[in-house]
Order: C-alpha cells, then sequence, then structure tokens
C-alpha cells in the first residue's frame, strides 16, 4: 500500500507539469516529404501530434479520477496540496482543523480513492 500511495502522489505531482507541457505545445505543421521513402523514421510533426495526444490522454484521465471525487477533504487535498502545492502540511492541517497525524491518514485515503478512479498500468 505504501508503494500505491508513492505512485499516485508522484503521478498528481506529475499533472501540473503536464498540463504545463501541453499548454506550451505547438500547433503541428503539415507533415514534411523530403523526397526518400522511409518508413521506419518519423517526420518531426508526427511526433509532436503524438506526444500531444499522449499529453491530452493523461490529462484527461487525471481529471475524470479528480472529477469523481465527492469528498471536500480529499478534493483539497488532491487539488490545493498536492497538485497546486499552495499550502504546506502544517498549513493544511490548519485548513481542514485537523491532526498531521489526521492529516495524513486523510492524504492517504484521499490518494488511494484518487487511484480507484485512474486507470493506469503503473497503479
Amino acid at each position: 500500500m505504501h508503494q500505491d500511495v508513492k505512485k499516485i502522489r508522484n503521478l498528481l505531482k506529475q499533472y501540473a507539469k503536464l498540463k504545463r507541457d501541453l499548454a506550451t505545445f505547438n500547433q503541428v505543421s503539415s507533415p514534411s516529404f523530403d523526397g526518400i521513402s522511409s518508413h521506419s523514421s518519423r517526420n518531426s510533426a508526427e511526433s509532436r501530434l503524438i506526444n500531444h495526444v499522449d499529453l491530452s490522454y493523461q490529462l484527461k484521465e487525471v481529471e475524470d479520477a479528480l472529477n469523481v471525487i465527492d469528498d471536500p477533504q480529499y478534493q483539497f487535498i488532491l487539488h490545493d496540496y498536492i497538485i497546486e502545492k499552495r499550502f504546506s502540511r502544517n498549513e493544511a492541517c490548519q485548513q481542514l482543523s485537523v491532526s498531521v497525524s489526521k492529516f495524513n491518514y486523510l492524504k492517504n485515503r484521499a490518494l488511494l480513492t484518487f487511484s480507484k478512479y485512474y486507470q493506469c498500468d503503473m497503479l
């Protein structure tokens, strides 16, 4: 269980980075043709398009799983504490009016709840 929680937390930490990467994605230009037929290599436009689709899919999967969670404490922990990093652990405890040990318990429950809804081979 501890390893699963760590994997889920790392995934959510990468979520914000994925959003930035997708936002900076340049429009895909028309495929280029250099006159030499080569089926074994992709041109850069195709690679960028595949990367864009992959990032979009990953973001949608995370967002779909986050949107299913209806517990406001879990939402706060996942979004404001882990993803957006708006609060330190002590500040998050104050926001939720809980002890550090209770916060850690809630955080682990929130991460495990997220994992139930997130479809990924890594979990």
